[in-house]
């Protein structure tokens, strides 16, 4: 029956017999777990004859699987763009295939990859968000929501990369697709920000800190909170981007086309090495952060106890030392001294429920430049994006972007221009005459 095609075999070292069997260009083996030969033949057969009726219809599994896929495009990703992503961005790849993708699709064929099964997976997440991943080296309890949007975007990306990396090797034609069904354009909303009025709260509040802070040993990093909030609200600067910023970087000029003083910044974050020129109250407060001192590393209260214990002398004060070219403007990101400060001026959500964080400064100085009517192309410049995430996500809620003179257009009446038209007809007739 199967024409020399099947063949049975036993291995030294087990006592069931085996099958093996070329079947879709592969050849493919198979334990029978059975001792008897003729047992193991009628099993035998039956697997053969299961394959090459798959091969008919067209659903046999075959080729590499994606768990091979994600191996290879884990070799390569991080050697392909080193230099160019950063550590945390490769190594969040890795996270979703370990915790999530490969534990999903990893032995499955490539080519069983449909866009039904990425549908699958979809569900999979949304309903077994609340059991323990047994993958996770985390120890934080289950979430007790299902997981944002934005995360599940994030796994399908990486998910997509995947499929191309096959596509590349050869081990794949096409790429499905993986576009969410049942799912309309998706509601533009503002990124959360602060208005003027919020604005002027919350650095008002920081200074108020800043001069009177809970413990004296605070003081620098109060003082340095508030230079932060003013110098990312003049600037338009990434959270990252001003945590990268060396003194070197920072440069005070003088605008040619306003005659006020700006610094002119160079910029290293997530789009590389870009430029940026400040509103003009940037300048004093990177002149206070420049002639700010050092905080000073004083005894430690178990040294103090040791020297008293001992009857030592105590240690001569440490020299004041200012910073260097090399040295970073905002040593610490400070993001505990930052919340809290919104805690207090209750300014940590704004009115949708958004969180707001370090980045809402930047959001701030976008919506504050586009309402003074900056042209919205060298905003997008001076603060390395584009127009069209400008239009997106900020000059889309702002009333200054709206003209009512275009708006509130009203058509003649009829009756009146009736009239315009008759006297313009009586002024032609006397033309004529």
């Amino acid at each position: 029956m199967t024409g020399g095609k099947l063949q049975l075999y036993q291995r030294g070292n087990s006592r069931f017999w085996q099958a093996r069997a070329s079947v879709g260009k592969k050849q493919r083996q198979f334990s029978t777990k059975q001792e008897s030969f003729e047992q193991a033949s009628k099993v035998a057969e039956d697997w053969f004859l299961t394959l090459t009726a798959k091969q008919r219809v067209g659903v046999l599994d075959s080729g590499p699987t994606f768990k091979k896929a994600a191996d290879q495009f884990l070799k390569e990703y991080g050697v392909i763009t080193e230099g160019e992503r950063s550590d945390k961005w490769t190594e969040s790849h890795a996270i979703r295939l370990r915790l999530h993708l490969v534990p999903f699709f990893g032995s499955l064929p490539l080519n069983k990859v449909t866009p039904g099964k990425v549908q699958e997976y979809r569900v999979h997440r949304m309903t077994s968000f609340n059991e323990v991943n047994p993958l996770s080296k985390s120890k934080h309890k289950p979430r007790t929501k299902p997981p944002s949007r934005s995360t599940l975007h994030d796994e399908v990306v990486t998910l997509r990369m995947v499929l191309k990396t096959a596509i590349r090797h050869g081990w794949l034609e096409y790429l499905p697709d993986l576009s969410p069904p049942y799912k309309s354009q998706g509601k533009i909303t503002h990124r959360p920000w602060f208005s003027p009025e919020e604005y002027k709260q919350l650095y008002e509040a920081a200074r108020t800190y800043a001069k009177e802070p809970a413990r004296s040993h605070y003081r620098w990093n109060a003082e340095q909170v508030y230079d932060f909030i003013l110098f990312m609200a003049n600037t338009g600067l990434r959270p990252d981007e001003a945590f990268n910023l060396q003194h070197r970087d920072v440069t005070i000029a003088s605008d040619d086309s306003t005659g006020s003083e700006i610094l002119e910044i160079e910029v290293r974050g997530k789009r590389g090495v870009g430029h940026c020129k400040s509103m003009p109250g940037a300048v004093r407060v990177y002149q206070r952060i420049k002639a700010r001192p050092k905080p000073i590393q004083a005894e430690t209260r178990r040294a103090r106890q040791q020297r008293n214990k001992e009857g030592g002398e105590p240690p001569p004060p440490p020299a004041v030392e200012y910073p260097k070219p090399t040295d970073l403007l905002f040593p610490g990101n400070h993001i505990k001294l930052f919340n809290n400060l919104l805690d207090r001026t209750e300014l940590k959500f704004d009115r949708d429920g958004k969180p707001r964080t370090a980045y809402s400064l930047r959001h701030t100085y976008i919506c504050m430049r586009l309402m003074e009517g900056a042209d919205i192309y060298q905003i997008a410049k001076n603060c390395r994006t584009s127009v069209e995430m400008i239009e997106k996500h900020y000059a889309i809620h702002l009333k200054n972007t709206l003209d009512a003179s275009a708006i509130n257009v009203l058509k003649p009446k009829a009756r009146a221009r009736k009239k315009e038209v008759a006297a313009i007809s009586r002024a032609e007739s006397q033309d004529d005459l």
